[in-house]
């Protein structure tokens, strides 16, 4: 029997028909700001040793050239018994990841750490979560970035699951 492939979805983002919710970006309002959605995986590959997430806006200017992603949220050395990531496990001070042993969030491009919603200057940007499965944890020392973890999964991703989620703002 053929094992199914890694895929990744959150419902909180599909009941809006792939659209980011305000709450998950920086302009939701009190307690529902700046939180991380909900995720979930299945078809976790066979030898998996970690799991690695990294979110970005495909679509975030940049004054020298027309597009270069910008990162959201790293998470590295994600068990591979876990089956998702809850809503508001990082972000808005929640503080949650504490309970995942040898997971280890990394610095956004606002240069904090976990997860920091998308607040672009323009309407209608794609937010990409990519997970992938990996045959080792990876070891990136105090500051991950998202730079860091692609150099160290080359060549360990075992199989990779995309979620593309549009933030209207």
């Amino acid at each position: 029997m053929a094992q199914e492939s890694l895929r990744l979805v959150s419902h909180q983002i599909a009941s809006q028909d792939g659209r980011l919710p305000r709450q998950y970006s920086a302009e939701g309002q009190g307690a529902k700001k700046d939180i991380s959605p909900p995720l979930e995986w299945y078809g976790v590959p066979e030898g998996t040793k970690s799991l690695a997430l990294v979110v970005q806006d495909v679509d975030a200017p940049d004054p020298d050239r027309p597009v270069v992603p910008w990162t959201h949220w790293v998470v590295a050395n994600i068990p591979p018994d876990t089956k998702g990531l809850p809503e508001g496990f990082s972000g808005g001070g929640a503080g949650a990841g504490r309970e995942f042993g040898g997971l280890q969030e990394g610095v956004n491009d606002w240069k904090q750490p976990g997860w920091r919603g998308p607040v672009p200057p323009s309407r209608g940007h794609r937010i990409q979560f990519r997970l992938y499965a990996l045959d080792d944890e990876v070891h990136l020392g105090n500051k991950v970035t998202a730079d860091k973890l692609m150099d160290a999964i080359e060549g360990h991703v075992l199989g990779q699951a995309e979620l593309t989620a549009v933030y209207e703002g």
